[in-house]
């Protein structure tokens, strides 16, 4: 029998708190930073229930996470169901989540999952677009999935009464800014030509705002946006999707840490803690159909970065930078102007990146292997 929910929404059996291990203890700090900065917004969750899509992911461990801290902490009495192709592989993951007390999952797709009944007040869409490993890649088939299922998702808020909800989203709806902007505010009007297929994953995030928008003004809900940049941490996949976690799975090896491009690249990293805190801001206290940029505003660059994570090893690791660098190319700047959700809702980057790779480094060289994660 699997540990899912029925779409009445009725556990099949009562969830204790099986399965926990030492990821409670590595990451107690960072709950209880986030707790204690979000302690006053979670009332509004009592007795509650919260419909998360994307709840086994990166960004989805870690709202599970302080949900189920804060829910305990609290006594809040409130419970998440997180929608979930297949729950099963999440207790391989993070068993003592899977079985936690407060949160159920509800096996289906998100583009035809059956509703669970009864009402639901918040609601966090933060699915994201899983291209299959034996399938060529279709920007249709993407475009289909993503707007299919944020269709699905917001049927959903009206049918369930839903009061809040938060699209998780991207700050790659501003494509490439140009190169006096080095902050990219949220009234970018955004650089991608609607023509060009590959740009088919940037426009597909402009119009999930777009929907969200339109259904939440037209049904009487909230609904916030959160356009999320770059970000390390704990539950980060190491699959090759992102120059920081090739840099730690080089670093983990003991090898050089190679650098694929020419380093010049200017990101910006935010701590999943404080992530974590700005996503739940955005969900109870951000005004509705506004757009808030996510993220650190304190630029690096990739070459550096690699060598900020060389340096934690013990000794610290070589890098090699494998691209050519041209001179009179501008810099790629993707990095968030972040003044509206500092001035409007009060979140601001807490902890400072060196602090944000060392308890990274931590939870890889823990327990947890990245053959688990």
């Amino acid at each position: 029998m699997c540990a899912t929910s029925n779409p009445s929404g009725k556990r099949e059996w009562p969830r204790g708190r099986r399965g926990e291990s030492n990821v409670e203890n590595l990451l107690a700090e960072d709950l209880d930073h986030i707790l204690t900065h979000t302690r006053d917004l979670w009332e509004e969750l009592r007795g509650e229930r919260l419909f998360i899509t994307g709840g086994t992911g990166f960004f989805g461990c870690w709202l599970l996470e302080s949900f189920a801290w804060a829910n305990d902490k609290l006594n809040l009495n409130a419970e998440a169901m997180v929608l979930s192709r297949n729950p099963e592989a999440f207790e391989k993951k993070a068993a003592h989540l899977y079985h936690h007390r407060a949160i159920q999952f509800l096996r289906g797709d998100i583009k035809d999952f059956v509703f669970p009944e009864g009402p639901f007040s918040h609601l966090i869409h933060s699915a994201v677009y899983q291209q299959p490993a034996d399938v060529k890649p279709s920007n249709l088939s993407l475009v289909n999935e993503m707007l299919t299922g944020t269709r699905r998702i917001l049927d959903f808020c009206v049918r369930a009464n839903i009061k809040k909800m938060l699209l998780v989203s991207t700050g790659a709806v501003y494509g490439k800014a140009p190169s006096p902007l080095e902050k990219i505010p949220e009234d970018f009007p955004g650089s991608y030509d609607p023509a060009v297929s590959a740009s088919a994953y940037h426009h597909v995030r402009r119009m999930m705002e777009s929907l969200s928008v339109l259904y939440a003004e037209e049904n009487d809900f909230e609904a916030k946006i959160a356009r999320c940049f770059s970000f390390i941490g704990p539950y980060l996949p190491l699959n090759g999707r992102f120059a920081v976690s090739d840099f730690i799975l080089d670093a983990l090896s003991g090898g050089r840490i190679t650098v694929k491009g020419d380093g010049k690249a200017v990101r910006s990293y935010l701590y999943m803690a404080d992530l974590t805190i700005w996503l739940w801001t955005i969900l109870f206290r951000g005004i509705t159909c506004k757009p808030y940029n996510v993220g650190s505003e304190f630029p690096i660059t990739i070459r550096a970065m690699a060598e900020e994570v060389a340096n934690e090893s013990v000794p610290p690791l070589g890098v090699s930078i494998l691209g050519k660098s041209f001179d009179g190319v501008a810099q790629d700047h993707y990095v968030p102007d972040t003044s509206r959700a500092q001035s409007e809702i009060g979140v601001r980057q807490l902890i400072p990146l060196a602090e944000s790779i060392r308890k990274t480094m931590r939870w890889y060289r823990g327990p947890y292997s990245r053959k688990e994660l």
